[in-house]
């Protein structure tokens, strides 16, 4: 299994082949989730070839946005299966990789470690200090593809909405990014309520 020589030539595409559009979806976020794929994979004691195919599918989970941006998923997994065989990987290999990007897919439904390692991997920016930049450049990128256009206050209740929804899966992601992502979410309702957008209940 060349998994160096998969890394490379799914890296190469994304940065030839992105556009400028895709300000969130960029090459940066597949390496920013493969990083926090590899520290949670130490963390929750996932080793050998099932962190090898985990990180795998970090690197190829957002690849179908190559072609198309709705259900993009789907198509990574395609991107997945034509590529692997020929650095090496197994059908089986391929296949638990297939299952691993699926689940990338909102909302998230992880059960196996492996699963929940990436789901959270792929959220991890939202228990970080970059947060607020990270957000934005997903509002942009929105705007860019007609997908939604929102103001500064609708898309502040967007995120409230996202990160009272949303949990992480593993226990070092809630003992890493938990507080950091409450923290979040009050300083967004700080901010709503002085606009007076926001009526926390009594």
């Amino acid at each position: 299994m060349d998994f160096k020589g998969a890394k490379k030539y799914i890296l190469t595409r994304l940065k030839n082949e992105l556009t400028p559009v895709f300000c969130y979806h960029s090459i940066g976020h597949t390496l920013d989730v493969l990083q926090a794929s590899h520290l949670l994979s130490d963390l929750e004691k996932l080793n050998g070839q099932q962190k090898i195919l985990l990180e795998t599918a970090a690197l190829y989970h957002d690849s179908g946005i190559l072609t198309q941006y709705r259900d993009h998923e789907a198509i990574s997994v395609s991107i997945a299966r034509e590529t692997l065989p020929g650095f090496g990987y197994s059908q089986a290999d391929i296949e638990e990789i297939a299952g691993l990007i699926m689940i990338t897919k909102l909302p998230q439904k992880a059960i196996s470690l492996p699963e929940k390692i990436l789901c959270d991997a792929d959220l991890d920016y939202l228990g970080r200090d970059d947060f607020f930049i990270h957000s934005f450049e997903l509002q942009l990128e929105w705007k860019n593809l007609g997908i939604r256009l929102t103001n500064f206050q609708e898309w502040l209740e967007i995120q409230v909405d996202f990160l009272e929804g949303h949990q992480f899966f593993t226990s070092s992601a809630n003992s890493l990014r938990k507080k950091k992502k409450s923290d979040h979410l009050n300083q967004i309702k700080k901010i709503l309520t002085s606009a007076g957008a926001y009526k926390p209940i009594p």
